[in-house]
């Protein structure tokens, strides 16, 4: 039987640049680390960053995820992931559902931030 969701992952290039990018730009909080494979944030569902080493997942890194963040303060936060060294696909705005941004990775791997 289900219970719930572990994690979601998403596959990049460099695990070393990636754990990098993610404290220091992103300043998700890391869960866990066991190389070559990491947990950011807690809680019942984990976004897991993973280093592809098999062609079908060298094949995922660097795209749309579908994996939307909830941020509190998005104005402030995405000025500060900005001066991080951030890049937006899409700038925050205003829409129906919120304020919302999409930033991407260093490999491109791309995830929406929503004001929650």
């Amino acid at each position: 039987m289900i219970t719930g969701m572990k994690n979601i992952v998403v596959f990049v290039s460099d695990f070393d640049k990636a754990k990098e990018y993610y404290t220091k730009v992103l300043k998700l909080p890391l869960a866990k680390e066991a190389a070559p494979m990491m947990e950011f944030l807690s809680g019942p569902t984990t976004l897991g960053v993973v280093a592809a080493f098999h062609d079908d997942a060298k094949k995922l890194v660097g795209r749309h995820t579908g994996i939307t963040l909830t941020v509190q303060g998005i104005d402030a936060y995405c000025r500060e992931i900005t001066e991080a060294g951030a890049r937006f696909i899409e700038p925050l705005e205003s829409t129906p559902w919120g304020k919302m941004a999409v930033v991407a990775d260093m490999d491109g791997n791309q995830f929406a931030l929503v004001e929650g």
